[in-house]
């Protein structure tokens, strides 16, 4: 049997009124019936004090990761806390663009930018342009010259060579991966030249990025300590460490605090002599654990001896880091929070894939039944962002609450949305 509920992966407005939750003031089991399941519930409380606690610690130089979770309704919500933001395809662009997002507070990411994005960017006059590869260097000159484009100011990613102990497929700072100039090699060294020598580029900066759901704080530290050796020689001013912080997920898991990070980064920074502006691109740490997924329960499975199988109405589609990375979460009844939690279940998705599972092992109450509303807490962050429709099923929508109140702030696609770009 498991114990409580582990009320720290729950958004910060949660609590249990007469045995129920309730969120941002909504009870769960409402909303459910409000705007239906699948659905995406955040705490707009959550969200806003994450975002402030980011642009305290950085001393006003935040920029939020937008891969993590981006709607118009979030985009608008980071600009009023005073954060910059991190987007990383023209799609992302638009999406700021369209929220009224000032261009100038963007800073604009990406292995393998397009000309067409290299143009909208630019035209659009982004504050910052990472640059990540010499190729990316040669469009930005062609642009220039060829079209009278820029000079576009830019910072030079730098791959540092730090073990980030995460998962491989989110490490992204050792020297055998597809983003950065390697400093081992001496390619930052060469790209921090060009960049300064360049007619179509203003350097003003370096910046390097480690990898995802990361907690060991001497990681960001050791990147931060080869950031700032490579950055100091060329006079260049501006630091950008990235993101990465983990967040827990499961019972037992802990993680540092945003200033505890900070701390860390600017720190570290400071000791080697930087003086100019020290910045960072949290997103999941500002987003995961503000938002839980609801979903309804519609078959049950027992396997006598082997396992309870909980099937419920969305699945990979709409949390699809179960199937990519392994990744754990925890599962509860909203109606029952303070109910024992001793039936052990495998939750799992409506998809025809036997990976198709969001919670591997979770407890609930030995009386959850069909038609049972189940809440699986911190999917705040890739869960909207890397839905798919896979087998059509229609993406959930997502919903704000604060203060009693709830807005939709996502609908929920329809079986029309789908056929909008078929031509056939």
């Amino acid at each position: 049997m498991a114990g409580p509920l582990p009320f720290h992966l729950l958004p910060d407005t949660s609590e249990v009124v007469n045995g129920r939750m309730v969120v941002g003031g909504c009870d769960l089991g409402e909303l459910a019936e409000q705007y239906g399941t699948p659905v995406f519930v955040y705490d707009e409380r959550h969200l806003r004090s994450r975002c402030q606690q980011a642009a305290a610690a950085f001393g006003g130089e935040a920029v939020y990761a937008a891969k993590a979770f981006l709607c118009l309704a979030m985009a608008r919500l980071v600009q009023s806390e005073g954060l910059g933001m991190d987007v990383a395809t023209g799609g992302e662009l638009a999406m700021a663009l369209q929220a009224g997002f000032p261009p100038d507070r963007l800073v604009f990411h990406g292995n393998n930018k397009s000309p067409d994005e290299l143009v909208m960017a630019i035209e659009a006059g982004v504050g910052r342009v990472v640059v990540d590869s010499f190729d990316e260097m040669d469009r930005i000159d062609h642009l220039f010259a060829r079209r009278g484009l820029g000079p576009v100011d830019v910072l030079i990613r730098i791959t540092p060579g730090v073990d980030a102990h995460t998962h491989e497929f989110v490490a992204t700072g050792h020297d055998d991966t597809k983003f950065g100039f390697t400093v081992s090699t001496g390619a930052a060294d060469q790209a921090v030249r060009r960049a300064k020598e360049s007619p179509s580029m203003r350097a003003r900066g370096v910046h390097a990025h480690i990898g995802s759901q990361v907690f060991r704080l001497e990681s960001f530290r050791e990147s931060a300590r080869i950031v700032a050796r490579l950055a100091i020689p060329f006079g260049l001013e501006e630091l950008s460490l990235g993101g990465g912080l983990g967040v827990p997920y499961v019972e037992g898991e802990s993680a540092p605090s945003i200033p505890e990070w900070a701390e860390a980064l600017v720190g570290t920074c400071r000791a080697e002599g930087v003086t100019g502006p020290i910045t960072a691109e949290p997103g999941r740490a500002i987003v995961a654990s503000a938002a839980l997924t609801l979903y309804r329960v519609g078959t049950i499975k027992e396997i006598e001896g082997v396992r309870t199988y909980l099937a419920v109405d969305g699945g990979m589609s709409d949390n699809p880091r179960p199937v990519l990375y392994g990744s754990g979460y925890e599962v509860f009844l909203p109606r029952a929070v303070s109910a024992p939690r001793e039936r052990e279940v495998t939750v799992v998705g409506k998809h025809c894939e036997s990976g198709d599972r969001l919670v591997a092992s979770g407890w609930v109450p030995g009386d959850v039944g069909v038609g049972d509303v189940i809440a699986t807490p911190v999917t705040g962050a890739y869960g909207h962002s890397m839905g798919s429709n896979y087998q059509k099923v229609p993406r959930p929508p997502v919903v704000f609450v604060a203060d009693g109140e709830s807005r939709l702030v996502v609908r929920r696609e329809e079986y029309a949305d789908m056929f909008r770009l078929e031509v056939g």
